[in-house]
Parts: C-alpha cells; sequence; structure tokens
C-alpha cells in the first residue's frame, strides 16, 4: 500500500522526524496538534479556543488526505488542566456531536510550551464510496 505524508511546513517536522499525519491505505493517523495562539482569537488561557482551533486545522489537513472529519473514529485529547473538560467537551462536540468517535481526555503534566493547554491526536478510516454503475 502507498504511503501519504503531509507536511506542513513546521520547522518541528524536520527537527523531530515526523509529519502532520500519515495516511496508508484506508488508515489515517493525525499527530498531536496544539493551537495556533495568536493572543487575540485565541489565547493561552482559553482552552475552548485552543480546541476549536485544533479541530478546524485537522479538519483542513483531512480534506488534503481527501477525507473528512465524518471519518474520525478516534481521538485523543491531552490537557494540562482537567477541569478544562466542559470547555473543551464543548469545542469537540461541535465537529463530532453526530459523529461520536471513540475518545479519552488524559490530564498531563505539560506539553512542549506553557502556553499550550489541550493537545489532541486523530484517528480516521476512510469510507469506501459505493461503486457507481453506468446506466443505473
Amino acid at each position: 500500500m502507498k504511503r501519504e505524508n503531509i507536511l506542513t511546513g513546521s520547522p518541528w517536522e524536520d527537527k523531530m522526524g515526523y509529519c502532520r499525519a500519515v495516511r496508508i491505505g484506508n488508515t489515517i493517523e493525525v499527530s498531536g496538534t496544539v493551537a495556533v495562539i495568536d493572543g487575540e482569537k485565541i489565547k493561552a488561557d482559553d482552552a475552548f479556543a485552543q480546541t476549536l482551533n485544533i479541530l478546524e486545522r485537522v479538519e483542513k489537513v483531512l480534506e488534503d488526505l481527501n477525507v473528512s472529519m465524518k471519518d474520525v473514529i478516534r481521538t485523543r485529547i491531552f490537557t494540562t488542566d482537567i477541569t478544562t473538560f466542559e470547555a473543551v467537551a464543548k469545542a469537540h462536540s461541535q465537529f463530532f456531536k453526530d459523529i461520536k468517535p471513540a475518545t479519552g481526555f488524559y490530564e498531563i503534566s505539560k506539553l512542549v510550551a506553557p502556553e499550550y493547554l489541550v493537545e489532541i491526536e486523530f484517528t480516521a478510516i476512510a469510507t469506501e464510496k459505493p461503486l457507481i454503475q453506468e446506466g443505473l
């Protein structure tokens, strides 16, 4: 099966030797993703905004692989503050309320920088599209 890597141009990709997402066959794994904190729309103390930013960015990555958020079967959510659960859950449900992937919500001691409250990993399985027969 063919392997397809999605790179975003982040300096971390070469420094650490990874890519944003990998697709092999119908399976897609998306690396842990944190928010792009701009200090205005996305702030270091806003878990809801950080989660939405992550989900919006990953939605675009999946589109580059010809899949969608509907194909996500699992999310793994890491936070440095378990009390952010309600804010993170509210943002997560904006994308997954009807899809309902399996998920986990874990408090960890630190992420790569102190301004990050949330990091999410994703697994997706591309659904098979039915064959359309001519003349039907």
